[in-house]
């Protein structure tokens, strides 16, 4: 093989879809004012105490320019059409224009947690109903997790190399991760990375219920009056997440390339760090999670302290929050107090497989405008007496570096650190 070129990355450009907005605009205006984006199910039909969701707002793909009727029936699976509205909205932030020079030179990387389980539904309900000449012709394409990203190239042009990292809830980081590689090493000049998930579906819904990882709504829970209040990571109330829809994605470009195409870089990807964690397929191990942080700074060539704000992983759980915090401590030690650190999951909920990548784009927002998103919903914890979590209020602050987490079930752990430019 080739030496590596060592290029320096760049994120040229960014789009998102979440509980919030059906854009990045939306989303970081409504999250600096301090809102959430919870409310009782309406995608479907649950039995459940776990009902509070994030739905992404007005979400049709019926109504998109490039979908047709036809197109909704047999992409039954709403992660194609909505990876296609987001690579083409984050292509269009970045100015990069496919031709038949950059097409070739662009891949996709886009991940996903539970790729089309919604279309598997629809298909077993046909059967189940004696119509199975009414499932979807493109099923076993439906759930195929590399092709939102394909779609996505026939929509806007790209050919270079297209897969789908699958890392579960750090799917996001990892797509940028290997990405950023991609770039660095001379494969390619231009990535989309990023990851969708859209897992409102009754069985997805009920068997996180069953696990105890969503929050119950019961009587006396404040979220019961409100529902934009049952994401609270670090509060001393956290009962679980807030499972919601989302997708992501993120435009990576050579230092070269955003020279020769005249593009303006937002941030630069200075570090990667991934481990697995050995341990168990839900709790986190801390050994682990400490040294993937580790990992992300030495990669950076940065030391703990040079870190002036964390974009936490932030579930909103009990077990999650605690070890979060825990390997926090370990990793920054006595300067973890003066470090700003927010939980965008307490706004946005949790959207499994697009959530790395939507934290990213609000990190790299957050970089840009100098701004932090708050920790909504926050009541203080004892145990968290030692964490600056943005309580509550978006807040100015000089952001150089900053870290973003992500880890997912079966024990997958990335890390990535954002230099402002």
């Amino acid at each position: 093989m080739r030496a590596p070129q060592n290029r320096r990355v760049y994120v040229v450009g960014a789009a998102a879809a979440t509980s919030l907005g059906g854009n990045l605009e939306t989303t970081w205006n409504r999250a600096v004012a301090g809102e959430a984006g919870f409310g009782k199910i309406t995608r479907c039909r649950v039995e459940t105490e776990c009902d509070v969701v994030g739905e992404i707002p007005d979400w049709d793909p019926e109504s998109l320019d490039f979908a047709t009727a036809k197109d909704t029936h047999n992409w039954n699976a709403q992660f194609v059409h909505l990876t296609m509205m987001v690579c083409r909205d984050a292509l269009a932030h970045a100015s990069v224009v496919m031709d038949k020079i950059t097409g070739p030179r662009t891949a996709c990387m886009i991940g996903s947690a539970l790729n089309g389980a919604d279309s598997q539904r629809a298909a077993t309900l046909e059967l189940l109903d004696g119509r199975a000449n009414r499932i979807s012709p493109y099923l076993l394409p439906n759930l195929c997790g590399n092709l939102p990203g394909g779609k996505a190239g026939i929509l806007c042009g790209f050919t270079g190399p297209s897969v789908s990292p699958q890392g579960a809830c750090a799917s996001g980081n990892y797509a940028m991760g290997i990405g950023a590689r991609l770039i660095s090493r001379g494969d390619v000049d231009f990535v989309l990375a990023g990851g969708a998930d859209m897992p409102i579906v009754p069985e997805i819904v009920h068997g996180f219920a069953n696990m105890n990882a969503t929050i119950k709504i019961r009587p006396d829970d404040r979220a019961a009056k409100d529902p934009t209040q049952a994401s609270r990571s670090f509060s001393v109330d956290r009962r679980g997440f807030v499972l919601a829809e989302g997708a992501g994605v993120i435009v990576l470009a050579a230092e070269d390339a955003v020279r020769a195409h005249g593009l303006r870089p937002l941030a630069e990807i200075a570090g990667v760090g991934w481990t697995s964690d050995a341990y168990h397929f839900t709790k986190p191990n801390p050994e682990t999670i400490v040294r993937a942080m580790r990992m992300a700074l030495d990669d950076a060539e940065l030391q703990p302290t040079d870190i002036s704000f964390v974009n936490a992983h932030g579930t909103s759980t009990r077990r999650g929050d605690e070890a979060e915090a825990a390997c926090l401590r370990e990793v920054f030690g006595k300067a973890l107090p003066q470090i700003p650190i927010s939980a965008n999951k307490s706004q946005l909920g949790h959207s499994l497989g697009a959530s790395a990548a939507i934290e990213a784009a609000l990190t790299i927002e957050s970089i840009r405008q100098q701004r932090l998103l708050p920790t909504v919903n926050h009541l203080p914890d004892p145990m968290f007496a030692d964490l600056d979590v943005v309580p509550n209020e978006a807040r100015g602050c000089t952001v150089e570096h900053a870290l973003s987490n992500a880890f997912g079930f079966g024990g997958t752990n990335c890390c990535i650190v954002f230099t402002g430019v």
